[in-house]
């Protein structure tokens, strides 16, 4: 089972967009429960999830409505919520999907 990290910023981002919620919860259900020992078992679960440098995923939300970007320890079976916004906020450039930080 894994260990989602800062998910309290998912719960506060649904909150103030009420239509990502049950996709949010979706997400985090099937994370927790899931063992991801590589990347390729990400896109298993999600195949319409992005992988970028530095263990990051990119998960589109809501119908691709929203971007979710996490890090991930395989190692540890931890999901770092690194940042989540409207598709429309999400600019590869401007986020920097490598490098972003927690918010």
């Amino acid at each position: 089972m894994k260990n989602i990290i800062a998910i309290k910023n998912l719960t506060e981002f649904y909150k103030k967009h009420p239509d990502s919620k049950s996709s949010i919860e979706i997400w985090a259900a099937l994370t927790k429960n899931s063992i991801w020992e590589k990347p390729l078992d990400v896109v298993r679960d999600f195949p319409g999830a992005d992988q970028v440098k530095n263990n990051r995923v990119v998960f589109n939300i809501a119908r691709n409505k929203y971007r979710l970007i996490v890090q991930i320890s395989y190692l540890r079976q931890w999901v770092f919520i690194k940042s989540i916004g409207t598709h429309s906020e999400y600019d590869y450039d401007k986020v920097g999907a490598n490098t972003v930080e927690q918010f």
